[in-house]
């Protein structure tokens, strides 16, 4: 999956292991790790070892997000709960280092995916996340993703509950939301720094949703 920004490819622990560990590690305090069920690892050796026996898998099925301008890995996501027969599909382990973060290749890196899987064939695609943790609640939103409810007591990681929140975006949804991204990506939409004239949130949030 390629773009403008960013590019996005199956996840290979020999070729990116060690650049990704090395971008997470300038996050000392391990806070981007807090809403995944694993991680912070103390040595790349840890790091890699939890990728041979997690990312090799088809579900969820991992990708790493390479600089489009560098080729340099900044980030992963996956897919996962794949069902292709009910024709549902969720995105999620993203994890980006501050190499992507709030940067346009982030946002485009999940426009790919969402895109790539409606093209597909998918008629639903969730974001599901810790119901605490309020920015992947927020980009969710941004994202153009409908609340779908809370799913409390619905799992225990780390030690601790998680209540769960639900969104998705359905195939009826996403002519719609296409071209809200279409114009967020727009290269006249950014000026010679690379600031947004036009924010995303400003062209999803006059969408259509249906909400819980």
């Amino acid at each position: 999956m390629e773009g403008r920004f960013c590019r996005l490819e199956p996840l290979d622990p020999e070729r990116h292991a060690e650049a990704l560990y090395a971008a997470h590690s300038r996050d000392a305090t391990g806070r981007t790790w807090t809403y995944l069920p694993y991680g912070p690892f103390d040595s790349l050796d840890a790091y890699r070892s939890w990728m041979d026996s997690f990312c090799r898998q088809d579900d969820p099925l991992f990708f790493v997000i390479l600089t489009e301008s560098e080729r340099a890995p900044v980030g992963v996501a996956s897919y996962l709960r794949i069902a292709p027969g009910n024709g549902a599909i969720e995105v999620g382990h993203i994890h980006y280092t501050e190499l992507l973060r709030k940067r346009p290749a982030a946002t485009e890196a999940m426009y790919l995916m969402m895109s790539n899987a409606f093209d597909l064939g998918y008629r639903r695609y969730e974001w599901k996340c810790d119901a605490l943790n309020a920015a992947s609640r927020t980009a969710a939103r941004r994202l153009g993703f409908s609340f779908e409810g809370i799913f409390r007591q619905a799992t225990v990681y780390k030690g601790r509950n998680r209540d769960t929140a639900w969104f998705a975006v359905i195939d009826s949804e996403w002519d719609a939301l296409n071209g809200a991204y279409q114009k967020w990506l727009d290269p006249g939409n950014f000026d010679g720094d690379g600031r947004q004239r036009t924010r995303l949130s400003d062209l999803t949030r006059t969408l259509p949703r249906r909400e819980a």
